[in-house]
């Protein structure tokens, strides 16, 4: 028989120490989002056209992350590199998001005129939308999103200027 020294007693003691602050760490973390607790997404935007770059695929979400791909500079196109929106791009974006409700809600598809560049697919929690550059009778939402998508491709993710 053993005895009892008390050096048990104390390392069941720390033992419940550290079994009681793993699920606080734990909830700690994810509230945080260094769990990997992803942000739902704003929306996405498949953007394509006969110019060479023109092919972009831009994920955006709520906490304002954005995803170019394919990028030039990511080694490895199939695991995007993660971009930082600033404060008011990521208002931007929302209000974007907010003014697509409605034309997403209903599918809208406006066709290209002659001449187009660039054609956009933008699907969000509400729908999708269609357009090109110059389609006739296209709302302000959609030639804002437009220029978002120029303005991130170039400077957030850092694509080429003539392909952005």
């Amino acid at each position: 028989m053993r005895a009892n020294t008390g050096s048990t007693r104390v390392r069941r003691s720390r033992w419940w120490g550290v079994a009681l602050l793993v699920p606080f760490a734990c909830a700690a973390m994810s509230a945080s989002g260094c769990g990997g607790v992803l942000s739902p997404d704003l929306f996405i935007v498949y953007r394509t056209g006969g110019s060479p770059g023109a092919k972009l695929t831009m994920l955006v979400n709520e906490e304002g992350v954005v995803q170019c791909n394919p990028n030039p500079n990511n080694p490895n196109p199939t695991h995007p590199v993660a971009h930082h929106l600033s404060d008011p791009q990521v208002i931007e974006a929302r209000t974007i998001q907010e003014d697509l409700q409605t034309p997403a809600s209903r599918h809208q598809s406006l066709p290209a005129a002659p001449g187009s560049v660039l054609a956009y697919y933008v699907r969000d929690q509400d729908g999708s939308v269609r357009f090109a550059d110059n389609s006739p009778g296209q709302p302000a939402v959609m030639r804002k999103l437009a220029l978002f998508v120029l303005s991130v491709a170039q400077g957030v993710c850092g694509l080429p200027q003539q392909g952005a």
